[in-house]
């Protein structure tokens, strides 16, 4: 049951971003080869990045009405940060990089249930990419959630309580009680 992602290569906004945040990361003379000592500007920035890019559209301007919400935000990212490792962050971002199972969706043979977010930008419902490319799974199925004032974009994936309703669903399709 893949969450917040989209079965196609990684592109456009979730591309950029990530190559910000490398460049950041391994920009920044702190980082020293991976050989850092204490959280670095080019970490904290790239964390930053991340947690505007995975939070709701409409959460955001919510959370982040003016200037001094703004700066709370981005305090708040840079604490979290500190939480992190740059280095597993590079690692998940490299690999990931030659993310692509189009070309083999129609070879897949288990049950598949997508979901994605309404309001997840990285992952854009208005593109059609999921309902289009999870067709051509022979056991495919897939839901975009609505966004709400209750959820969070990409990260509405860390809040299994709004969407958890969808894996019993997929549950009881695997076990042939569902449609």
């Amino acid at each position: 049951m893949p969450v917040v992602s989209l079965p196609v290569r990684i592109s456009g906004r979730n591309l950029v971003w990530r190559r910000l945040a490398l460049d950041y990361i391994r920009g920044d003379p702190d980082w020293d080869n991976g050989n850092y000592s204490k959280p670095f500007r080019g970490w904290i920035q790239a964390y930053q990045l991340l947690r505007m890019m995975i939070d709701g559209v409409p959460h955001l301007p919510a959370l982040v009405a003016d200037g001094t919400a703004a700066d709370k935000f981005l305090a708040d990212a840079a604490a979290q940060s500190a939480g992190g490792d740059a280095n597993d962050a590079l690692y998940s971002l490299k690999a990931s990089g030659d993310y692509d199972p189009e070309p083999r969706l129609d070879a897949m043979r288990t049950k598949v249930f997508a979901l994605n977010f309404g309001d997840d930008e990285f992952n854009p419902d208005s593109l059609q990419i999921l309902q289009t490319r999870i067709a051509r799974v022979p056991q495919g199925r897939w839901i975009v959630q609505p966004g709400s004032p209750a959820s969070f974009g990409h990260l509405t994936m860390a809040h299994p309580a709004l969407w958890a309703d969808k894996v019993a669903t997929f549950m009881q399709w695997l076990e042939g009680r569902g449609n």
